[in-house]
């Protein structure tokens, strides 16, 4: 029996697919041109400009066969019953059901990375910044992902966690784990600050209410010089220590250190690896507490919220108290993210907190699928390990990751792993599989 085939509703029109694929490539041409076709070189004469054909030809056929392809695959032909499920999707459903199994096993290897054969400082280092963005990734993923406010200014709480934990350390000599937890109630008071007077936007406007209020909390730490420093900055953060003992050669005042109590030689990497354990544990306390409430009353509201507001005032849930712990409770896993990337970095201004700290961390949520929680790991890998790959590509380096996004979001628009497992069941998962499965 030969398979049947159903042609696409209007089939491909090809003088529209090459009229479509053509004005691509020309806005292709118009941005190769200027950033990579023209390059200045400095004469005896003084400046001059070289072409550089290559550097704009490529890119334009790129584009131009690309967009094709693209008009290609959405308007091809489909066998009869086939699913419009891409393998893709399959994948996202395979790992969300799956990933009580899969979750252990990423921090097994989590764990393992500073004591891998290839691991050095410069990986590890890069570990605990995937993990931080991570974090953050985890707590907007409470705003966005699970109550469905979009917001810009996430950046802001990563800020108030940072300069709080700062300015207890510094001005009152108390210790990181005492700051912690201080850092994140400030940041969660801010976060409550935030949504108590935008509790009525919703959509656009509630985006430019809080781009605006991370821009309003980044002028406050660059204009209020006598408190925070200003442009100059905090620092001289102290670092935190492993139970009273610090990661320094020699102690203040002969105190022991940590080589020192377990009788081992020093070595400066003992404190690069203990804050990237101390980063691990924190993300995965975000990630326990996240994944916990979700199933309690209040975030079973926040995602009704997301779904429909109307819906919840009828049911009597209460929008602005729900509004209000997801913003609160958003903002306090930023503020303890930004008291480690406090503590880490040693130095704090404000241009580490600027808008594209916010794009990056809703990037990693909507990228990864908003509301999972595993997405928002693989996407912080890909958005914070692909531009380091991609240093050998010099000036060229952040137009291919650019472009690489271009393609991902192209490719799957609603997010790599946008598949989510109802959080409440009317049966029991094991007893409605084995009815379904004679079906």
């Amino acid at each position: 029996m030969t398979e049947q085939t159903v042609p696409a509703p209007k089939g491909i029109d090809i003088p529209a697919a090459l009229k479509e694929a053509a004005l691509a490539a020309f806005v292709a041409f118009v941005l190769a041109l200027p950033m990579a076709g023209l390059k200045t070189q400095e004469t005896l004469d003084g400046l001059t400009i070289d072409v550089r054909p290559y550097y704009i030809i490529v890119p334009v056929v790129l584009v131009f066969f690309g967009r094709l392809f693209l008009v290609y695959w959405r308007s091809r032909p489909r066998k009869v019953g086939e699913s419009a499920e891409t393998p893709m999707d399959r994948l996202a459903r395979l790992i969300a059901v799956n990933s009580r199994f899969i979750m252990p096993v990423i921090v097994l290897l989590a764990i393992a990375l500073p004591m891998m054969p290839f691991a050095n400082r410069y990986i590890v280092d890069i570990g605990t910044t995937v993990l931080i963005y991570v974090m953050l990734g985890w707590g907007l993923n409470i705003v966005v992902g699970l109550a469905g406010l979009l917001d810009l200014g996430y950046v802001a709480f990563y800020a108030v966690g940072a300069y709080s934990y700062a300015l207890l350390a510094t001005q009152f000599d108390w210790s990181f784990w005492v700051c912690l937890p201080l850092a994140g109630v400030f940041s969660a008071t801010a976060g409550v600050l935030l949504g108590f007077p935008v509790l009525r936007l919703r959509g656009d406007y509630l985006a430019i209410v809080t781009l605006g209020f991370g821009e309003i909390i980044r002028l406050i730490l660059l204009n209020w010089y006598h408190v925070t420093g200003g442009p100059d900055g905090i620092s001289r953060i102290p670092r935190p220590s492993f139970f009273g003992l610090d990661f320094a050669r020699k102690g203040e005042g002969g105190a022991e250190t940590f080589h020192e109590f377990f009788s081992i030689a020093y070595n400066s990497e003992h404190r690069v690896f203990f804050l990237y354990y101390l980063i691990l544990a924190l993300a995965l306390v975000t990630n326990i507490f996240t994944e916990r409430i979700r199933k309690l009353p209040v975030g079973r509201a926040w995602e009704a919220l997301r779904e429909d507001e109307i819906a919840c005032r009828s049911l009597g849930i209460n929008p602005t108290n729900t509004k209000l712990t997801a913003f609160g409770l958003g903002a306090m896993f930023g503020g303890f993210a930004g008291s480690f990337f406090a503590t880490r970095q040693g130095f704090i201004s404000p241009e580490s907190f600027t808008f594209i700290e916010s794009a990056i961390i809703l990037a990693i949520v909507v990228l990864g699928g908003m509301g999972s929680q595993i997405g928002v790991v693989f996407a912080a890998l890909l958005l914070i390990v692909l531009p380091e790959m991609g240093r050998e590509l010099e000036q060229f380096r952040m137009l291919a990751f650019g472009g690489a996004m271009v393609i991902i979001m192209v490719w799957r628009p609603r997010g790599l792993l946008a598949y989510r497992l109802p959080t409440m069941f009317l049966h029991e998962r094991g007893s409605q599989t084995a009815k379904e499965e004679p079906r």
